[in-house]
């Protein structure tokens, strides 16, 4: 192990997965930071010390996307290791549904996000591609892994 390695700390973040009841479409943006940049992601972020990770979820996706959501439950966790960035995350997937279900997201940190889109399953498996690093322009890391161990995650949610 690197010294480096040694001394890194492993975080917990949590992606909402918010999903449009009747189109069975995801909220999704493209990451702005110089982590992960230019790649597709869920509403999300750090879980913060004592804080509960459905609590996390809706409190992220609010402050993202000004959505108000009711997390349901954690779906999926996957261990990603960013190794250009010397960063190691475990994600917790938590399914989301919107309280109101006419309200639409907005860019509410638009320097870490382009913008919040609707996309469906099939199309967030076109945007990882066929071999191993064709998702890799376009999707991030969790998501990715998330593919990877649930070839149908449609029914996880």
């Amino acid at each position: 192990m690197t010294p480096l390695a040694q001394d890194a700390v492993v975080r917990v973040g949590v992606a909402a997965v918010v999903e449009d009841a009747e189109s069975k479409k995801m909220v999704m943006g493209v990451r702005k930071g110089s982590h992960g940049r230019g790649h597709w992601q869920f509403p999300g972020g750090h879980l913060e010390f004592g804080e509960d990770p459905l609590a996390c979820a809706e409190r992220e996706t609010l402050e993202e996307t000004g959505l108000v959501v009711r997390a349901v439950k954690v779906v999926a966790v996957t261990n990603d290791v960013f190794t250009a960035n010397s960063k190691h995350y475990i994600t917790l997937f938590v399914s989301c549904r919107r309280v109101d279900d006419a309200q639409q997201p907005e860019t509410l940190e638009p320097e870490k996000c382009e913008g919040w889109h609707w996309k469906s399953w099939d199309e967030v498996k076109e945007l990882l591609g066929n071999g191993e690093d064709a998702g890799q322009q376009n999707l991030f890391l969790p998501i990715i892994n998330l593919l990877r161990e649930h070839p149908s995650p449609e029914k996880l949610f």
